[in-house]
This record gives structure tokens, C-alpha cells and sequence, in this order.
């Protein structure tokens, strides 16, 4: 299934601005504070060219016109965002107070959920101008402010699978053996460019024991024939993310190696045929656990089955034990098993899927997920 990736309007940011500011009134906010980051992105695709410390701080309250308060230089930047048009401006200037611009925005007794990534020093100076107010982080608060795609959304991130899933079917034809891995991360790197991402977030290349630690990062390690090689790359595509982990050996692998291999590929079927509307995200944690468990693996699966994926690579929600929030139609995320041996080798199969509405998952990466042998 292909679908077009068309640009956003105004009218795409209001609806969202107005969603983040009823959802806030919802859980009991007096509103929602967003500094520069991934979510003044999402909600008015206004990214500042630069991140300092003069304050920018997009201001949400239902009933209230959005704000962006901005410094005077970077007033003709944020004009140009698409989301302007669906928002006012307040600049400040160098030598003023900025929080004497934004206090009058805010409820001077209200708690306000704040983008995770806003700077203490901006806080810090919102509650001395307001010491009546409180605050908690947006990924406690609102988890789910990014979390469901809309149409347009999922196109994107489509795209962005699909073309991960060209960089895999390329990487399969270079040389493995005799090179490092850092040899191999480089064309996965300049692969995922060619085939359009604007940015790469990671290359992870695990030869033999690397590949028992699921985050290494690839290094002068010379990769052998023998070894099981561990691929998980991804990035930015039309400013949305790709993340897959395919799993490759260098020449025939043993018995064992296979064996572990088909156990991971079970799991992360099991995982994906948990996907329903209204499943709690634990549920597909446990379902690909339980296979990796019964068959005497479940100590070396070291990490949960999988994260969100959007604007960033890894956001809400989460699928681990303990998340009870229900699975929806358009929310993305991971699902990606693995197998750690230490010393040894391991193994992880990953793809980015979404529930859909007729009550199952669909991926957004389809190549094979059986072994691939490399040279």
C-alpha cells in the first residue's frame, strides 16, 4: 500500500494546538508549555535554526489563542513556520524579560504540563514570575500527544519504513567479511540518505559477541566468516522516523544460530499478531516474551518489545510490562525481540508497525525477516 506524502496546512497545526489544549484541560492543566523540540515541530512545524537560551515557549489553553513567544531576531524565522498562520506572536527583545511577555499568558495558580526538553533556567524563571504555579513533564502527563497518526502521518512514516527497507535490501549485497563494522555502518549511513532521509539517527552494526549488546555502537571490530551480524538503523524521512533490525550471517551459520534466529522471528510474529485496537501495549510485550521464555531463552531477552515512533524515533508508547495503555488505531511503534548471548552473539528482528482500524497491525518494513546470508 503506497500512499502520497502531501505537506501540511495551517489547519493541520490549529487541529492540533486545539487537540493538545483540550487534552491538557482534560487531565486537569491549566495548559501546555512547549520549548523548541519535537513537539513546537509537530505542533506548529516551527523548528528555530538555532536552540539557546533566549526563551521560546509555544503557550496552549483551551479557550485561549495559541502563542509563540519568541526573541525579536527569530520573529521573521517563526512567521515563516506553516503553524504561524494558525497562531499569535509575542517577541521580546534582548535587554527585557522575557517571562514579563509570557506570565500574562499564563494562569498565575495553574499546573501546566511542559515539553520535556525546555530548559531548567526557563522554568526556573516562569515559576519566580509565577510562583503560584506548577508543572509536570508532557510525557507524564499527555504520553500521548504524538502518539495516534493521522492519515497524512502515516504516509510519512511509510515512506520512511520503505525506504529503510531499500537501504536493507542494498546492504545485503556488499561485502561483510574482511571489512569493519564501522566499514558497514558507513554504507548503511549513505544508503539511507540516497533513498531520501533527511537525517540518520543510528547505524548499530553488532559482528559476533557485538551483537550480544543491543545498543553497541559499531566499531573497529574486523567482521569474520562465522559471524552473525546484528543491523538496526534508521533515521528522518520527511521528518518522520524509520527504525528496523534485521539480523544477517557471514557465510552458513550452525545449528544453534539458526535455531535462535527462528525463536526471535517467532516472537516478533507473536508480537505483531497481539496487535488489536483496545489491547493494552503489555500485551505485546508478553506475547513475544512468552515464546522466548518457553523456550528457555527468556534470561537473555534484556529489553522491552518496543517504542513509538514518530517525529522522533523513540517516543510513547512504549510496549513493556506494567503499560496498560490501550493499543489505537494510527498509534506506531516498534516490535523487536531479541536474544543476547554473552560472548557470543545475538540476534533481533524489528519492524515499525501500526494498529489499524479493521482491528489488526499492518508493518511498515516487509523485508524478509528469515536469515540472509552475507558474504
Amino acid at each position: 500500500m503506497s500512499e502520497q506524502v502531501v505537506p501540511f496546512t495551517a489547519d493541520d497545526y490549529r487541529a492540533r494546538m486545539a487537540r493538545a489544549a483540550e487534552s491538557a484541560a482534560d487531565a486537569g492543566l491549566a495548559g501546555v508549555l512547549v520549548a523548541p523540540g519535537p513537539d513546537l515541530v509537530y505542533l506548529t512545524g516551527y523548528q528555530p535554526t538555532a536552540i539557546t537560551e533566549r526563551l521560546t515557549v509555544l503557550v496552549l489553553a483551551a479557550g485561549q489563542e495559541p502563542v509563540l513567544v519568541v526573541p525579536t531576531l527569530e520573529a521573521p524565522d517563526a512567521e515563516k513556520a506553516v503553524g504561524s498562520a494558525a497562531l499569535a506572536l509575542r517577541d521580546w527583545t534582548d535587554g527585557t524579560d522575557p517571562y514579563a511577555v509570557t506570565a500574562p499568558l499564563l494562569d498565575a495558580d495553574g499546573r501546566f504540563g511542559v515539553s520535556d526538553n525546555a530548559w531548567a533556567m526557563h522554568l526556573l524563571g516562569l515559576q519566580q514570575a509565577l510562583p503560584g504555579t506548577s508543572y509536570v513533564s508532557l510525557t507524564e502527563a499527555l504520553p500521548m500527544l504524538r502518539g495516534v497518526k493521522d492519515a497524512h502521518e502515516l504516509a510519512r512514516i511509510a515512506a520512511a519504513g520503505a525506504a529503510a527497507d531499500q537501504a536493507y535490501g542494498e546492504i545485503l549485497k556488499v561485502r561483510f567479511a574482511g571489512r569493519k563494522e564501522t566499514d558497514v555502518a558507513a554504507d548503511l549511513a549513505r544508503l539511507l540518505m540516497e533513498f531520501g532521509h533527511s537525517q540518520v539517527d543510528f547505524t548499530v552494526v553488532g559482528s559476533g559477541p557485538n551483537g550480544a549488546n543491543p545498543h553497541h555502537e559499531a566499531g573497529d571490530r574486523t567482521i569474520e566468516r562465522g559471524d552473525m551480524v546484528v543491523l538496526d538503523f534508521g533515521g528522518l524521512k520527511h521528518g518522520y522516523g524509520s527504525d528496523t533490525t534485521r539480523t544477517v550471517h557471514v557465510g552458513e551459520p550452525t545449528d544453534e544460530e539458526r535455531r535462535v534466529h527462528d525463536l526471535v522471528r517467532e516472537a516478533q510474529q507473536a508480537g505483531f499478531e497481539a496487535v488489536r485496537p483496545g489491547v493494552a501495549c503489555q500485551e505485546v510485550d508478553r506475547a513475544a516474551r512468552k515464546v522466548i521464555t518457553d523456550a528457555g531463552y527468556g534470561e537473555y531477552f534484556i529489553h522491552r518489545t518496543g517504542h513509538g515512533i514518530g517525529v522522533t524515533t523513540h517516543e510513547p508508547p512504549y510496549m513493556i510490562e506494567g503499560e496498560e495503555l490501550p493499543i489505537v488505531p494510527g498509534m506506531c511503534f516498534s516490535i523487536e525481540p531479541g536474544v543476547y548471548l554473552p560472548g557470543r552473539f545475538g540476534v533481533r528482528i524489528e519492524d515499525i508497525v501500526t494498529a489499524t482500524e479493521d482491528g489488526g497491525g499492518r508493518r511498515f518494513n516487509n523485508t524478509p525477516r528469515e536469515m540472509a546470508i552475507v558474504e
